[in-house]
């Protein structure tokens, strides 16, 4: 297998926003960033993305510990990844894993909701 360009979202996916856990704050998706960690070992181009943009992406990769080759806003078209990992019904990529969201009832962004 070749280098494959490997993209992970922020939100819902490497991290599991307060309004799905009940705490104060984010909490770390330790199970999603095991994933990221091995494909990084493997030697592959890593991206980490955000609706949120570049800076967030950039700012909870720094949280979290994680470096990536590109931070990237998600919808910025410029780099198409082999592999996405997101939590929603996305086609970013060639191949997307959708990552299953915590407590999936909760609003996450109340603000958004119409």
């Amino acid at each position: 297998m070749g280098n494959l360009i490997v993209a992970f979202d922020v939100d819902d996916t490497l991290i599991i926003p307060a309004s799905a856990t009940g705490f104060d704050i984010d909490v770390p998706n330790y199970e999603v960033i095991a994933v990221y960690r091995w494909f990084q070992a493997q030697g592959h181009t890593m991206v980490i993305w955000s609706g949120g943009g570049e800076d967030y992406a950039k700012t909870w990769a720094a949280k979290l510990g994680l470096t990536a080759d590109y931070y990237l806003d998600k919808h910025d078209t410029s780099l198409r990844p082999d592999l996405a990992f997101d939590d929603a019904d996305l086609t970013l990529a060639k191949v997307n894993v959708k990552v299953k969201r915590v407590n999936n009832s909760v609003v996450r962004y109340p603000d958004r909701v119409r």
